[in-house]
């Protein structure tokens, strides 16, 4: 029995499956043990191999460990968990290097305005060094298209939430596409059939089991799957089954059925292997099984018998001697691939790929626009002709603060379209497709243009229609200061995006972080007059409103003069000047020029990104050092849970 259970590798016949097992990637685990905060286990005591040309099925009910043990295995396990055990490639301990491995996530992380030709072949100039022609890259792309059966539909948009696209399936081959494009010899796949039809799930896994033969390179995959088909189920070579973090069952699909009648609970005939594994070791419906189901033995009974039968088994010594002698052999280091495109080409790259997104998603600036231009039509018709008697004093510094906060304000209405980003982002970067600089320089290049059309236009309709300040310099800088300010909220929104990932939770708070920042800029509340420990210093020189209220109103206020309204017989003089203005009346600091003040802006711009940076990869560090801190802390710990749990037995 145990013959047929564990083939050796060496019982492969033929050149082309010698060749497999010289260039693949062997890996192995052994004794793997997996807990979380309070010592409690995820994963006990598993022990397994993944061959190179075979695919390998973890299976299990809801909650047994799978996306854990997957997670682990690629190396991709929080810094919350604490890990015992070895995990081995060719033998070695060893880092899974970029381009050696790829692991496709179950939520499909795609930017949905892009078609797949578009999402396949930038992520092949981002993914393939520069010693490859653009040419060579985009013919990998278009080959690794074809292979997942993708051609039909390369130009179509991947579409997502409003907008009509691709299936369920042809998006699950499409993240498939973007991973294997560097050829790599592992791939880790993340319930691969999660939300797919029996049809879409065995087409899929169908391309994923025959990529092998198309591309002869003997990759090793390794797909966590929640309730496969008997037509999905057969694609697979070896099955691991679990249940509360234990093994049940490792060994070929074939011989499971074998198995599981050996110990009392043989499949009944014309069902679905798959089905009868899962039911049999499904513990959340004990009322059904004690109803008749498995001899009326309790769900915990049964997974338990099956438990102990399989480490008593042949086969469990046979996994034991294979992962010995894969040990034993060895193999060589898994040589990291060529490096991936250069930080220029990665820039260009991603400021083509971002303008493109920006330019059709209606909700990242078009819609932004359009109430913008409606708003500024009616605050210009509200301001119509402001004149330049004394009482146009106030309604030109009402006009400058509104300008300056509440039409810059709307400017996080972007922020639901740069989260769906920041996730894709997240998604390429676990996966080494490039690094966060160019990430940050080519979102902030690509949205320039937007940006610019955003302020000029509206910009232009409140600025002459109440007949602001005469001269184009002064339209300009207007102009300039909208911009300004439209980057700094986008900048701040980045930011709060970087720790507040949730949409609705970072709106809140970036509105928040904005309306403070509004109510100690100098306009409600004159800079004299604010309380000084945390309003005045250090608020106030922190609040970026502070140097677009100044800017703006030097800019329309010096050099024009405004009739006097205390009398003349008093000494004073009829008219006013705009410099008295800006020092009596709003206080502004005159000891520099709104030149200045714009400097301070956009100085500011490039602060908000570059700590927006430092943030993910500060977070980045953070969290590999945490990891392997709390997994040193915790060994020993980890070890006396495995010990209670093998005194238990």
């Amino acid at each position: 029995m145990a013959e047929n259970l564990n083939p050796m590798p060496g019982s492969d016949t033929g050149s082309r499956s010698n060749r497999f097992m010289e260039d693949g990637v062997f890996l192995t685990w052994d004794d793997l043990w997996v807990t979380v905060a309070g010592g409690r286990p995820i994963l006990q005591g598993l022990a397994g191999y993944a061959h190179p040309g075979e695919l390998l099925a973890i299976m299990g009910p809801s909650g047994c460990g799978k996306s854990t043990l997957l997670d682990t295995l690629a190396g991709r396990q929080g810094p919350k968990t604490r890990q015992g055990g070895d995990i081995l490639i060719n033998g070695r301990k060893q880092v899974l290097a970029y381009g050696t491995s790829a692991y496709v996530t179950q939520d499909d992380a795609l930017i949905s305005t892009l078609t797949v030709r578009e999402a396949v072949y930038y992520s092949a100039q981002l993914q393939l060094p520069d010693t490859m022609a653009k040419s060579e890259k985009n013919e990998r792309a278009e080959m690794t298209i074809r292979e997942m059966g993708l051609q039909d539909s390369m130009d179509t948009r991947i579409g997502g939430w409003g907008a009509k696209g691709l299936s369920g399936g042809q998006k699950r081959r499409v993240s498939i596409c973007i991973e294997i494009l560097t050829r790599p010899k592992l791939l880790f796949l993340d319930e691969p059939t999660s939300g797919l039809d029996s049809a879409a799930s065995y087409y899929v896994m169908s391309r994923i089991a025959s990529m092998n033969q198309k591309d002869n390179i003997g990759r090793t995959i390794i797909a966590s799957i929640h309730q496969p088909s008997a037509e999905v189920f057969q694609l697979f070579a070896n099955l691991y089954l679990l249940s509360a973090g234990k093994t049940v069952y490792f060994g070929p699909v074939s011989a499971a059925n074998e198995f599981f009648a050996l110990n009392g609970f043989p499949c009944p005939s014309l069902q679905n292997p798959s089905d009868h594994f899962l039911k049999t070791i499904n513990k959340d419906f004990e009322k059904d099984i004690e109803l008749g189901f498995a001899n009326g033995i309790p769900t915990q009974e049964v997974i338990d018998i099956l438990v102990k039968s399989y480490k008593s088994s042949d086969i469990y010594q046979m996994v034991q001697k294979e992962i010995a002698q894969i040990c034993k052999q060895g193999g060589g280091a898994l040589q990291k691939n060529k490096r991936r495109s250069g930080l220029f080409n990665q820039c260009h790259v991603l400021t083509r790929r971002s303008f493109i997104n920006m330019s059709r998603d209606l909700g990242y600036y078009w819609l932004r626009l359009g109430i913008y231009i409606s708003l500024s039509i009616v605050l210009g018709s509200v301001f119509v002709h402001i004149g330049m008697d004394n009482g146009s004093i106030q309604a030109r510094g009402s006009l400058m603060m509104f300008v300056a906060s509440f039409l810059t304000f709307m400017a996080i209405g972007e922020f639901p379209s740069f989260v769906e980003e920041m996730k894709v982002f997240e998604r390429e970067r676990l996966n080494g497709h490039y690094g966060v600089t160019p990430f940050v320089i080519g979102n902030t290049l690509s949205a320039l243009p937007f940006l610019a059309l955003v302020a000029l236009i509206p910009g232009a309709i409140t600025y002459f229609l109440p007949r602001l300040h005469p001269g184009y310099q002064h339209f300009l800088f207007f102009v300039i200061i909208i911009f300004a300010c439209m980057m700094l909220v986008e900048s701040l929104m980045m930011i709060v995006a970087s720790v507040v990932p949730n949409f609705l939770m970072g709106i809140i708070v970036g509105a928040g972080i904005q309306g403070l920042m509004i109510l100690v800029g100098g306009f409600f509340r004159l800079p004299s007059d604010l309380p000084k420990p945390v309003f005045k210093f250090p608020l106030y020189y922190i609040a970026f409103h502070k140097y677009a209220y100044q800017g703006l109103f030097k800019n329309e206020f010096v050099g024009l003069t405004f009739p006097n309204n205390v009398q003349a017989g008093n000494g004073s003089s009829p008219t006013i000047t705009g410099e008295e203005i800006l020092k009596q009346t709003w206080r502004i600091e005159m000891t520099y020029s709104k030149w200045v003040d714009l400097a301070i802006l956009f100085a500011m711009v490039v602060l908000y990104r570059t700590l927006f940076l430092i943030i993910i990869k500060t977070t980045e560090k953070k969290k590999a050092v945490i990891g392997k801190f709390m997994s040193a802390t915790w060994k020993d710990k980890a070890q006396v849970t495995k010990g209670e749990h093998l005194g238990a037995k």
